[in-house]
């Protein structure tokens, strides 16, 4: 019997409804249940073929019985490894060098020094940090958030300069970014299952948590969503997410990815309400079964096999013709290609 396990914590709707769905199917040799674990052993596999992981960000013992677990070959939706070793700024980056629209971002040193350093940690430190060069990037009208965070905790809307440096005095010890504000007509937040399948949900961040899934949107431009279905997948192909969320605030048509480190995304019923409840529910029992038909996989703990990024693109330079005079073939095979820089084929914004 091959089991799926569901690794959650305070949430309620999700955890139960997936291990319902999976096992009212009947499916031969697979069934699901809450995992249950004590002090892990080293020499003692997990007992599970895949685990749905809900809760290890927050909590440092189950992190490391997950990776026990992938090591002896269960599989984690989504990989430990990769999600321990993630964060925002970097997700910005990468975006850009896949030419995913993303607002300016830049990335802050600590208001406080981390616990156990001191002025002398920071001697690598720019002094005075040179802020005229931050707003001059990014501007005024921005949000400053943490480079590892969740929930809209710590998350800070900036008008002006006084309020941009009244956060930063309110960020202890987390390590900030702040961010362009994109003056949005419309936002989406998409739930991404497997690398392969999209589900667009229009979205206001405005209104109270429990309203924000719009019930009656409107209708959309076809070209628009298939952008941000297109670059949905691109990212989470990149990553290497089998479950997430990216959030797209569309201005002038542009879809910006704002938000796409959602490893373990909002799955309540009564904040996304019954249709994409379902939704999720389905496709993530789908994905669950697939992979425990699967496991066990040997493990590639190669950080590039996460980080599915292809190759830059290449061109041929033109070759120049001279009726008086042979070409140079030592020279135009050395020209005959030239990659293209990361910051030539982003996409600027």
């Amino acid at each position: 019997m091959k089991k799926i396990g569901v690794l959650f914590g305070m949430e309620n709707s999700f955890p139960g409804a997936l291990v319902e769905h999976i096992n009212a199917r009947n499916l031969d040799g697979i069934q699901a249940e809450f995992v249950q674990t004590g002090a892990a052993h080293m020499d003692k596999p997990a007992p599970y073929a895949v685990i749905v992981d809900r809760i290890s960000h927050d909590i440092p013992f189950y992190r490391a019985y997950l990776k026990h677990a992938a090591l002896n070959g269960t599989l984690i939706i989504n990989n430990p490894f990769w999600w321990s070793a993630d964060d925002k700024f970097f997700n910005y980056s990468l975006a850009q060098k896949l030419g995913v629209a993303v607002p300016p971002t830049v990335i802050l040193p600590h208001k406080k020094h981390p616990e156990g350093t001191t002025d002398r940690s920071m001697r690598n430190l720019e002094y005075p940090l040179d802020w005229d060069s931050v707003f001059a990037y990014v501007g005024e009208h921005g949000f400053m958030k943490p480079v590892d965070g969740g929930g809209w905790r710590d998350v800070h809307h900036i008008h002006n300069r006084d309020e941009f440096f009244h956060a930063f005095d309110q960020s202890r010890d987390l390590c900030m970014m702040y961010q362009k504000a994109v003056d949005f007509q419309e936002y989406f937040r998409c739930y991404v299952v497997g690398q392969k399948k999209v589900h667009i949900m229009p979205y206001d961040p405005r209104q109270p948590h429990h309203e924000r899934y719009v019930k009656s949107p409107p209708a959309y431009d076809k070209k628009l969503l298939k952008r941000v279905e297109q670059d949905a997948l691109k990212l989470c192909q990149a990553l290497g997410y089998d479950l997430n969320t990216v959030e797209f605030a569309v201005e002038n048509g542009i879809p910006y990815a704002i938000d796409f480190m959602n490893p373990a995304p909002d799955a309540d019923l009564h904040s996304v309400g019954q249709a994409n409840f379902e939704w999720i529910i389905r496709e993530v029992a789908d994905l669950a079964i697939a992979k425990a038909k699967q496991a066990p996989q040997h493990l590639d703990l190669i950080w590039s096999s996460f980080l599915k990024m292809q190759p830059e693109p290449k061109k041929k330079a033109p070759t120049k013709k001279s009726a008086a005079k042979k070409p140079n073939t030592a020279k135009a095979k050395k020209n005959a290609e030239i990659v293209i820089p990361a910051a030539e084929a982003a996409v600027e914004v």
